[in-house]
Order: C-alpha cells, then structure tokens, then sequence
C-alpha cells in the first residue's frame, strides 16, 4: 500500500485554515492553500513529536518533508536477489527495512519486498549522532537537500528510541493482531480516529481500480503498516498520531481497527 489515508485532505480541507508547515519548514508566515496538507513543525519540538516526525521520514520522506519525489532507483537499492522494487519506492527507508524494522528478518523476510538487508532494530538505544553518521553512508545516499542533517536527526531519534517489537501483538505466520483490548480501541477509535475515518472506518476509501480500501482493510492486511501510522501518523496530511500516549492505546485501536467492515456499506 503507497498510501494509507491519501484522501483524507479532501475530507478535512472544509475544516482547515492557518499556517501548516512542512516538517522542514522555519517559515511560519507560510500559509498554504487549504489542500497543501503537510506536517507542521513545534518551536519547541516534544519527544514524542520528534519521534513520530522521524518516523514519517522513515516511512517517505520527500511527502513528510514535502521534497521532490527522487527520480529513478536508488543506486544502493541491492539487485539479483530476486528483488522486484524500483523508482521512486526505493528511496523510502521502509522499503528496505520494513515497516516491523526487522528487514530480512521481518515480514519482508520473503516477498515482493525482500531485499536481504537487515532491519534497524540493531540500533535501538544508539547514540542519535552515531546513527545520523550511518544514515550518511554510501548505503544511504540522501543529500543535505532531500533530508536536512536537522531532519536526519530526527529519523536517528526514531531509530534510537521510537521503534517497538511489533512481534509482541502480531502472529507473524498470519499477520495478524494476536493481543490487545478490542473495547478500549473502539473508545479511542470513535472519539478521535472517526474524526476522519467514520464510526465503521469506511468514510475514507483509497481503494483502486474497483477495490475498496478501508481501515478495516489495512487493518487485516497490512497490520504492520498501520500499526507504523497509529504511532507516526501518514505522511502528507494532517493525521492525529498516538505517539505521546502508552504503547497499549495503539495496540488497542489496532485491534479493534481489524475488526471494522471490509465491504462497501450499503447504498
């Protein structure tokens, strides 16, 4: 899935006004257009801010930074492992390190995604500036102009402290979400997450091609993705996020995501 709430600009434009700016962004007399959904960034960033920002870095940075999208195949992206990613996708950190962080070891241990690298989960607790400096590797080659070294730190903190074992609440065979309380996701889905997504989580349907694409789909399919976005929020438009809050509330609204309707409602 290249895009988890996409079209959630749309449902939230008529309510949007004031400055919103870029993760990058120091001008704040900027006021953008009312569809330029794109992160803002505190005077004073918080832990969890900073964490979350750094995940949506990791999850695409030129959306969360609102860069130019990187023409062609990143030249570190490995070749001849039966890899099948090219363009743009790439250059997303995710793409070779998984949304679980584990790599090869992970859920992209096998499939359209498996490139043999290995996962991040090997930095956590890292000094930030010893992982900003790997980021800066031939393995990793993002100029100053695509991520700031400010902005390289942020996806360093993420690395260092913002990454969870998600092998704690999903079945890796079924991927599927194997823990959590269902009725305290539901308190926090209805009273925050329905802002955009309705009450069924199908209010917002980013399926193509005659697919539909709700909550509840991404929620059974791509539980790790989504479980990278309750703690990180989606990259290019203004989603809550529930990085400042326990681990437990986001595995919650997980759980009870997996549960919502996978079929259109009816007309």
């Amino acid at each position: 899935m290249q895009r988890f709430v996409l079209a959630a600009a749309s449902a939230l434009a008529f309510a949007f006004s004031g400055a919103v700016l870029a993760d990058g962004d120091d001008d704040y007399d900027h006021k953008p257009e009312a569809q330029d959904f794109i992160h803002g960034a505190p005077e004073v960033p918080s832990e969890a801010w900073t964490l979350a920002a750094g995940g949506r870095i990791y999850d695409n940075w030129w959306s969360a930074l609102d860069r130019d999208e990187p023409e062609g195949t990143n030249p570190a992206y490995p070749t001849g492992l039966n890899t099948e990613q090219t363009g743009a996708g790439t250059w997303r950190c995710k793409e070779c390190h998984g949304w679980d962080y584990l790599g090869k070891d992970g859920i992209y241990a096998k499939g359209s995604h498996f490139t043999g690298i290995k996962g991040i989960n090997g930095a956590i607790g890292k000094p930030v500036e010893e992982i900003a400096m790997t980021l800066r590797d031939a393995n990793h080659p993002y100029s100053t102009e695509m991520i700031s070294d400010a902005e390289m730190l942020r996806v360093a903190a993420f690395v260092s402290r913002g990454q969870v074992d998600m092998r704690s609440f999903l079945d890796y065979e079924t991927r599927t979400v194997n823990t959590g309380n269902v009725e305290r996701g539901r308190e926090i889905f209805q009273t925050t997450c329905a802002a955009c997504h309705g009450f069924d989580g199908r209010l917002i349907d980013w399926g193509e091609d005659g697919a539909h694409n709700y909550v509840g789909t991404e929620a059974r399919e791509l539980p790790d993705e989504v479980m990278h976005k309750i703690l990180s929020a989606h990259t290019g438009v203004q989603m809550i996020n529930l990085r400042a809050f326990p681990l437990s509330d986001a595995i919650d609204v997980l759980s009870y995501a997996a549960t919502l309707p996978l079929d259109p409602p009816a007309e």
